[in-house]
């Protein structure tokens, strides 16, 4: 068979103790949002460890009421888009035990605020999506540093649909916003084409002067699109662009920007559900090129495939694993530009569900079991007992896969079987190219955590069952940012499913090394959103956007990450220190489990 499982041993659970949080500041009758057992592992080796300090919770579950965060250096305040009121909720954060909300900056009725960014004078920049999707969304512009909150607008431009992020360079000249640019959720009466499906696009704003705090005006705004891609060729054959029967399959329509980031007058832009990364010249606001993004093998790197097995179990299979990145973030090292990506992985599914089963839905989800009973593996793919054996809900029977990529129209069935997101996240050079990948580490790590009744590796970011997403994406990384601490770079990853933050060194990126893992959750607590009080108990779901705080920009002095968690509405503040310095490792990197322990973080 030509494919594998590999156990993860718990025997640690039994020999070593757990490694658990006791924060100081825990309250005993107030529950802070600390939870009483902060779930922590680290490498034997680790650099860096990190430990909460003080959450604010906005009282609401399960609708994205904190999910990108942005931190204003000069007015100690933290910027929480709260998609749900569509407004950004401003944290005062001069204590960061105790994130205190001070006021919001409204979108406006029917309008949803999908991002935020500060720059450092105080000009803030939000991305604001019409209550239609398809239609032009705004910039808004407001004072971060304002008094008075709810006289902070500054002024709005308009961009394309659907802006889903918004980035400032380094050197404040620029705002970019990346316009997703989603179809409609209708089909049309034959269920086969979008009624309506805008192209996607970044919008290039020359801001103002730094020190000026002022709207940027519409002549400001230059659009970045994708009509040179639409020439047949243009575009690598991993890139996908797909869609119903008659789905136009227009390049410039289809590609998604999810996430902008920027160095050195370039920015890299993912495009998720194309698998795909685009880089822009940023002063000709010109889309220089679209390269594939990473596809994992999973012949080579272990997933754990079944959600039935009762196992956190990870297993060689002959699939394939495209990574489709959400967060993105750039960064220099050696004199060098590299961006590192979370690859979530996310399916398409657009259309009303109909009465009669659906046949106004286009999806391009389907299970790997069903796959192998319709036939639809092509002849040499698999053998008969490979097929028997993975079609198994115990083994990856229930794994959701892709029924577009792989699919061999002229044989009519799947010459390559992909699954969607890789599990990891990965660094890239400028020009494009892989230089390092997480490979099994996020699984491998929660694997080994998996106590019952104490941590749940591959739980939901709402119900905290054991093995519930094994199928579906896994921990699946959708959080990412950089941070310097001394003469080390850091990146913390932010797994949306399981809960949690994943700390590497990427110092040298091609080395970059697993360093610690933390988790404000209790997986004792049931999830009902209909019981805020009892819910609340859980901590941190669902981290969805991430903030680094240098020391010398920190209220206390220290380095600090803000996180931003959707389904518990939670914006928690976690203190980040470096345990040792030392020398940048050229030794290789971190991969597998067998370097990995537990430890304990001293109380603060």
């Amino acid at each position: 068979m030509s494919f594998s499982r590999r156990a993860i041993s718990l025997c640690a659970a039994v020999t070593l103790s757990y490694g658990v949080i006791s924060p100081a500041i825990a309250q005993a009758q107030d529950f802070n949002g600390i939870v009483d057992s902060v779930h922590t592992h680290a490498a034997d080796d680790a650099s860096a460890k990190m430990a909460p300090l003080g959450s604010y919770a906005s009282g609401q579950l399960a609708e994205s009421a904190a999910e990108i965060v942005a931190f204003h250096a000069g007015s100690k305040r933290i910027l929480t888009v709260n998609a749900l009121s569509g407004e950004i909720d401003v944290l005062d954060a001069s204590n960061p035990q105790k994130p205190t909300k001070i006021g919001s900056v409204s979108a406006g009725a029917d309008k949803e605020i999908n991002s935020v960014t500060v720059r450092e004078d105080g000009l803030a920049v939000a991305a604001v999506q019409q209550s239609n999707k398809v239609l032009q969304g705004e910039a808004l512009f407001f004072d971060a540093a304002a008094d008075d909150l709810g006289a902070a607008e500054l002024g709005r431009v308009t961009i394309g649909a659907l802006p889903d992020n918004v980035h400032i360079t380094d050197d404040g000249a620029y705002a970019l916003v990346a316009n997703e640019g989603e179809p409609s959720n209708e089909l049309d009466a034959a269920g086969t084409a979008y009624v309506a499906d805008p192209a996607g696009s970044v919008s290039v704003i020359t801001l103002p002067a730094p020190g000026t705090v002022e709207a940027a005006t519409q002549a400001d705004v230059r659009t970045a699109g994708f009509e040179a891609f639409d020439a047949p060729g243009a575009l690598h054959e991993d890139i996908r662009i797909f869609g119903p029967v008659n789905h136009h399959n227009k390049p410039s329509l289809d590609l998604e920007p999810e996430y902008v980031a920027s160095a050195k007058g370039k920015a890299f832009v993912t495009l998720q559900e194309n698998n795909a990364i685009a880089i822009i010249d940023i002063a000709s606001a010109r889309v220089e090129k679209v390269v594939p993004a990473h596809i994992a093998d999973h012949l080579q790197v272990p997933i754990d495939s079944s959600n039935k097995d009762d196992k956190a179990e990870l297993r060689t299979i002959p699939v394939k694993g495209l990574s489709m990145p959400d967060s993105i973030h750039a960064f220099t090292s050696g004199g060098k530009t590299y961006f590192a990506t979370a690859n979530e992985g996310d399916a398409r599914e657009w259309g009303v569900e109909e009465k009669d089963g659906g046949s106004g839905v286009y999806t391009d989800e389907v299970e790997l079991a069903d796959v192998i009973d319709n036939g639809q593996v092509c002849e040499g793919v698999l053998d008969d007992v490979e097929a028997e054996a993975l079609g198994d809900k115990k083994v990856a029977g229930n794994l959701k896969l892709s029924n577009v990529s792989g699919w061999d129209e002229e044989k009519q069935c799947f010459d390559e079987l992909y699954a969607y997101g890789s599990r990891s996240f990965s660094i890239y050079d400028e020009a494009g190219n892989v230089v390092f990948d997480s490979g099994s580490d996020f699984e491998e790590i929660t694997a080994s955590l998996n106590q019952p009744g104490v941590f749940h590796h591959n739980a939901d970011n709402e119900d905290p069952d054991f093995d519930d997403r094994s199928d579906n994406k896994g921990p699946e990384p959708e959080a990412l940012t950089i941070g310097h601490i001394g003469e080390r770079t850091y990146a913390f990853i932010g797994a949306e499913r399981v809960g949690g933050i994943f700390v590497y060194d990427v110092t040298d990126p091609a080395n970059a090394k697993y360093q610690t893992y933390i988790n404000n959750r209790d997986f004792t607590v049931d999830f009902d959103e209909d019981n805020y009080d009892s819910t609340k108990l859980a901590g941190d779901l669902g981290p969805e956007g991430l903030a680094f705080i240098d020391k010398q920009d920190s209220p206390n002095g220290e380095y600090l990450l803000v996180v931003g968690n959707e389904v518990s509405g939670t914006t928690t503040i976690y203190e980040v220190e470096s345990v040792v310095e030392k020398e940048p490792s050229t030794s290789g990197s971190t991969k597998g489990s067998s370097n990995l322990s537990r430890s304990s973080l001293s109380s603060r």
